[in-house]
């Protein structure tokens, strides 16, 4: 969906003048100093901002004429950077969520004359190049991640993680662990946006490759797309979902995982870390997704954490020597352990600790497919938020998945035609 997405982008900055982005929230003090704002998109307690907050400590002591403003982001962190971008009012640098390219290539700097562009990892060209073979972004790591699953909790339902090899397995494998008293699914409230991922991880394997395709041509699949939410549905209705669901908070979802209270999850790999801060010895791993039309199970993968600098910016030069500071090889690999995924740089090297064996037998070897991020890749920009709210009113009991798909289904259209 790259041309709509463009679209889109042009929309979000209507009456703005092209690329006049010149009132950057950086500044220099009477002294000289120059500060730079990074607006992060973590929270306070993310793992990956304590490494970001050490390295940058280090940057500064080694630039004292340079300050880096590290700024935490919450749940509105997309919508916030949506309004200083029209307001021509950019943070010098900030988190690009997957989107460096289609929604903010426009209003970001170039990248792929830097020094340590040249490793840049082929991967994820198809996400973040344009083109002319330009891209906006530091890639700080690339994100491959699948069914994430606790051995201990499964070991106690007489299962192993090799033992989820397609659909009905995984099904019958939620209900042996729920007759032992854990959690199959372990899911925060909307306002974490689990709901949305589940989506998003269960999408690839519930459309076939003409399905996807009409996605892009605007035609919205309404059945495919309900029978993700009827999965919701029957867990809910099983109890195969934590029951403090609607008040839970990602952290809780990590210390139901560190705690082997839950048996899987279907998220990015930076909460295996962060659940491995609260029990280092946790046995967690992650496999393929089983897909659930019966096909073959695949991975997830593109784009992840990666930063990118205001192409006016006032300080764009000290920006980019910021950004050539987190991509030498020590400091990407500490980021990218931190969010528990390979780096995005081909010179780095990571100890990814106990999800090595994972990425050893299920990416390593390149057999299994890597499927994009359902939303980014086949709906319209902005259709995020209808994703989270009406899988979330699913899990919550407060609608059921027809209802939730027609409101899927309205916005699509919507906002695919504003697109056009």
């Amino acid at each position: 969906m790259k041309s709509r997405s463009r679209s889109a982008t042009a929309a979000l900055t209507a009456g703005v003048t092209a690329l006049m982005l010149s009132s950057c929230a950086g500044g220099a003090s009477d002294s000289g100093k120059v500060t730079l704002e990074f607006q992060t998109a973590q929270a306070a307690d993310s793992p990956l901002l304590a490494v970001l907050t050490e390295i940058t400590e280090q940057f500064e002591s080694e630039n004292p004429g340079v300050d880096i403003d590290l700024k935490t982001g919450g749940n509105d962190y997309e919508s916030q950077i949506k309004v200083r971008l029209a307001a021509r009012n950019p943070p010098d640098i900030w988190a690009t969520h997957g989107w460096s390219l289609l929604r903010y290539g426009q209003f970001l700097a170039p990248l792929q004359d830097e020094p340590w562009a040249e490793h840049f990892n082929p991967a994820l060209a198809p996400v973040m190049k344009n083109d002319d073979g330009e891209f906006f972004a530091l890639p700080v790591d690339t994100a491959v991640s699948g069914l994430i699953v606790n051995e201990t909790v499964l070991e106690r339902a007489g299962l192993s993680a090799d033992d989820i090899t397609d659909w009905d397995s995984f099904l019958a494998a939620a209900e042996a662990v729920a007759a032992t008293g854990a959690v199959p699914l372990t899911l925060a409230g909307s306002k974490d946006g689990s709901a949305g991922n589940v989506v998003d991880w269960l999408a690839p394997g519930a459309f076939d490759e003409d399905q996807l395709a009409s996605f892009e041509k605007g035609e919205f699949d309404a059945d495919g797309y309900e029978k993700i939410l009827a999965v919701l549905e029957t867990f809910r209705s099983k109890g195969w979902i934590n029951p403090d669901y609607s008040s839970a908070t990602g952290d809780d979802m990590a210390r139901s995982l560190a705690q082997d209270r839950a048996a899987f999850a279907l998220s990015s790999n930076v909460l295996v870390t962060q659940a491995l801060s609260y029990a280092p010895g946790a046995r967690l791993a992650f496999v393929p997704v089983p897909a659930m039309n019966g096909t073959e199970s695949y991975l997830i993968g593109g784009e992840n954490t990666a930063f990118g600098a205001a192409r006016d910016g006032d300080h764009l030069d000290e920006a980019k020597e910021y950004l050539a500071y987190l991509a030498q090889p020590e400091n990407d690999a500490a980021l990218a352990q931190a969010t528990g995924s390979i780096p995005g740089l081909t010179n780095v090297e990571a100890d990814l600790g106990v999800l090595q064996p994972s990425y050893e037998k299920w990416v390593e070897p390149g057999t299994v497919p890597l499927r994009p991020f359902f939303d980014r890749a086949y709906l319209p920009n902005g259709m995020w938020n209808t994703v989270v709210t009406t899988a979330d009113s699913v899990i919550a009991g407060q609608s059921s998945p027809a209802d939730s798909t027609k409101k899927v289904a309205d916005d699509f259209a919507t906002l695919y035609k504003e697109a056009e």
